[in-house]
């Protein structure tokens, strides 16, 4: 083993030397790799991700962990003179070249030389050439570094620079500022002419980011500017924007200490040859004028319907085919209000998300006497929208298969700006297993509906505007849905059906309340059970060959079975008996026992009505934020309702005890999820990205244990990837079933993404993360979480991957190794599995977390 560890550090060790070496082939004499910047501020060492954005130049890029300039390496694959040396190998043997053009042709020979050009052009385009020390570049540093110091208070700040230079064409820069003491604002003076903005700055002033004993920022003088601007302009002062601002420093013999003057001017009116000014003034909104049918072969001609409504003047070049209300309530711009900047942002907002009218049009026009006219111009999007798609798949269970996604969407169907969607799904597909030779190449098959409703606002009886207000964007979502689905698995019809509000407070903050969501599940061939579940089956089948379970004892032999369904079932019920046979042990019996509630569990129907709140926190600014987090929460309540008013509507039990509606036990349960996740930005397409999970659905009253589609299960490409979809867990039981699921479940997953070149990126992660049964009538050991001890079941897998960037989207292939598995003996849960034989290879779209 330690020859082996030897031997491989040696071979790390050359493939490093070699590769160090072949980096630098295309660096020419007297030239100098930048292989590290420093910066040291006042004699200590800063390198913080803000200082390391500031480099005019910076080593060639390196894959994390590794160390290899992958991108210098595709770099230097290219060859110079690429034209010269092609063209010098043709004329190297005399009538080569001729030869080469009466067999090819002279067009064919020039197209293959243009190829070897055009490759070699694009390996130098994904790679990275080597990033060559310059005197210039490190000045221009100097100067960003300079005025970054400046700019957050140092206003003596001074740097220089130093390169060093090794014999091996290397080189380190040195970076040393030294800042001298802090400028801090000592007084702040205001100067305003105009008394309308003197009395709005002296409400507004407390808020005030350039203040007193605070250390000076540019940026803070900015943004004062820009609130001091939005506050004007969402205070009735049409006019008003930030030129009018002006801000005077004065650090003249005062110490390292700043006085400030803060100047608003009054409005300049420009004349033909002349500017004046005038005091601004508070402006109001006369009339707000909506057209709902514009377009700019309209523009000019008569309206030939208007409605006045709540204030608002509504026209149209045809017929108005809107409610009034559904257009004013998503107006903010009220006839005798002052006029506000934010007013007119929400209205865009609302307009948009109404998804009836292109970019709507606002435009004011200014009246006198301080007055507005607000005039919207509405483009309606075609009512009806048509949508199909079709697929082709392969997969683990069908050797073909093939599905039809239409969809009609209808706007504005109730006259609302209600949008109306239906869909469908149509497939069939060919199973590798078939449950019966007789049965059709064509044997599974799934058809559905969906029928979706949304509402641009609360769709309630009572008045909510107090509650959840219109700038809010809030929406009613109203769905059904049923789908039949026939495979070579139980079999099952679903019909759903939900209702759910959904609100924005701000930017960052979701909120979304299903008032109710019911779900019904109707098992069609549940006696096809063990034949989906065959290792439950041959569980049974060890057991029955042990005990001696012949023809002779009961006229069954599970091992040649003819029905292998039947077969199990009946030796299920001859285990389970009152009085247990002898040759059944009481492991069995217990083994038996549980394959008994299992099938019990996952083969009965389910009926399920809950309500749930989700809130979700996402302080993304825009798609390209890589620095952000999002917080996520969702408590769930199921059966309540039915549970409370059982007695009242005479609900009967079944031999369980469970109440029953349309002969289905309700399931009752309280379900939350926390999931958090967080992007760190580490420079030069890097990111770090963390994801944390907690789960918990606790059965109560009429349930002891939780329905199978709203359990957890674990592994997939978006969960642990060293582990298939439903293979891991529950806990550390070794557990053969082939889909596993349960109560509780932790995950993390750590991924460091960083770019390999072009739009091809790569990735190194750690998952880690279980499912356990708890508080539930699930009692297998090592599947239960009894107390913290039950952590060391965590399973830990890790790999790499690559993503290729689309554009519209993204695609994913990952390798997970199981690091720590935790269905293993102690001695052999580390590492006993990290080889590509045990590897799980994933395929997804977009990014895990």
């Amino acid at each position: 083993m330690k020859l082996q560890r030897t031997n491989i550090i040696v071979l790390l060790l050359c493939f490093y030397i070699i590769t160090a070496c072949d980096s630098l082939k295309r660096v020419a004499d007297g030239e100098h790799v930048l292989s590290e910047n420093t910066v040291l501020v006042n004699g200590e060492k800063e390198n913080t991700e803000t200082i390391n954005n500031l480099y005019y130049q910076k080593p060639n890029s390196k894959i994390p962990f590794m160390g290899l300039p992958l991108k210098l390496h595709v770099y230097n694959l290219a060859r110079p003179n690429i034209d010269s040396i092609v063209n010098a190998r043709l004329d190297k043997r005399p009538n080569k070249r001729k030869n080469l053009e009466q067999f090819l042709s002279k067009k064919q020979l020039d197209k293959y030389i243009d190829s070897k050009i055009k490759f070699n052009t694009w390996l130098k385009k994904i790679g990275e050439a080597p990033v060559i020390v310059s005197d210039l570049k490190a000045q221009k540093t100097v100067s960003r570094l300079n005025s970054y110091y400046i700019n957050n208070g140092w206003l003596d700040a001074k740097s220089d620079y130093s390169i060093t230079k090794t014999d091996d064409k290397r080189a380190k820069v040195e970076y040393q500022v030294k800042t001298g003491k802090a400028f801090v604002i000592d007084s702040i003076t205001v100067n305003i002419k105009s008394p309308v903005i003197d009395t709005i700055y002296q409400k507004i002033k407390n808020e005030a980011l350039v203040k007193t004993n605070k250390q000076y920022k540019t940026v803070d003088f900015e943004q004062e500017r820009e609130r001091i601007s939005t506050s004007m302009r969402n205070s009735g002062v049409y006019h008003f924007s930030q030129d009018y601002i002006s801000m005077d420093i004065d650090t003249i013999g005062t110490n390292k200490k700043m006085n400030v003057g803060i100047n608003i001017l009054d409005r300049a009116i420009r004349n033909q040859d002349s500017i004046s000014r005038v005091p601004f003034k508070i402006f109001t909104i006369k009339d707000v004028n909506i057209i709902t049918d514009y377009s700019y072969e309209n523009r000019g001609k008569p309206f030939q319907d208007s409605i006045k409504y709540n204030g608002y003047n509504i026209y149209a070049y045809d017929k108005i085919k809107y409610r009034p209300r559904a257009l004013t309530d998503a107006m903010f711009t009220n006839a005798g209000t002052i006029f506000k900047d934010l007013d007119r942002t929400r209205t865009y907002r609302h307009l948009n998300e109404l998804r009836t009218f292109k970019y709507p049009n606002i435009e004011y026009y200014e009246l006198e006497d301080n007055m507005l006219t607000d005039t919207i111009r509405l483009t309606p999007l075609k009512k009806f929208n048509f949508g199909f798609s079709a697929d082709v798949s392969q997969s683990n269970i069908q050797n073909f298969g093939f599905s039809l996604n239409p969809s009609l969407q209808i706007r504005n169907i109730f006259g609302g700006a209600e949008t109306f969607q239906i869909s469908g799904i149509a497939s069939i597909g060919s199973s590798k297993d078939k449950n019966n030779i007789d049965d059709p190449f064509f044997d599974i098959n799934e058809f559905g509906i969906d029928l979706r409703l949304t509402i641009p606002r609360l769709f309630s009886p009572f008045y909510t505007e107090g509650i959840i207000p219109k700038y809010m964007s809030p929406s009613t979502n109203i769905s059904l849905s049923t789908t039949s689905q026939t495979n070579i698995g139980l079999d099952k019809e679903t019909f759903s059906g939900a209702f759910n509000y959904n609100w924005q407070p701000n930017s960052k903050f979701t909120n979304k309340l299903d008032v109710f969501n019911i779900q019904y599940i109707n098992n069609l061939n549940i006696d096809n059970y063990f034949r989906v579940y065959t290792s439950s089956y041959n569980i049974l089948n060890r057991i029955a060959i042990d005990a001696g379970y012949t023809p002779e004892d009961r006229g069954l032999n599970i091992p040649n079975a003819t029905n292998p369904v039947n077969e199990a079932d009946e030796f299920i019920a001859y285990a389970l008996a009152s009085v247990t046979p002898s040759e059944i042990t009481s492991d069995d019996l217990s083994t038996i026992q549980g394959i008994n509630e299992r099938k019990s569990r996952l083969t009965e129907n389910n009926l399920i009505l809950a309500s749930s709140f989700s809130f979700t926190k996402d302080n993304r600014t825009n798609i390209f934020d890589e620095n952000f987090s999002i917080f996520k929460v969702k408590l769930e309540l199921a059966g309540n309702i039915l549970a409370n008013a059982a007695g009242l509507i005479g609900l009967k039990k079944d031999s369980q005890d469970r109440y029953q509606l349309l002969d289905v036990a309700f399931s009752q349960y309280v379900k939350t999820e926390l999931d958090y996740t967080k992007h760190w930005d580490l420079g030069g397409k890097n990111v770090l990205a963390m994801r944390s999970f907690l789960g918990l659905a606790v059965p109560y009253g009429n349930s002891s244990s939780i329905p199978f589609s709203k359990s957890f299960f674990a592994g997939g490409p978006n969960d642990n990837r060293a582990w298939t979809a439903y293979s891991l867990g529950p806990g550390s039981s070794q557990t053969i079933n082939e889909f596993n699921e349960a109560n509780l479940k932790l995950g993390l997953n750590l991924e460091q993404r960083f770019s390999l070149f072009g739009n091809l990126n790569g990735a190194f992660f750690i998952d880690a993360g279980n499912i356990w049964n708890v508080f539930d009538d699930v009692e297998t050991q090592g599947a239960t979480f009894d107390n913290f001890d039950s952590l060391k079941d965590i399973a830990v897998g890790s790999g790499a991957g690559l993503r290729y960037d689309f554009s519209f989207f993204v695609f994913r292939f990952d390798v997970g190794f199981k690091t720590y598995n935790p269905a293993n003996a102690d001695q052999y849960r580390w590492f006993s599995e990290y080889n590509f034989k045990n590897a799980v290879y994933n395929i997804g779209i977009n990014y895990p977390f």
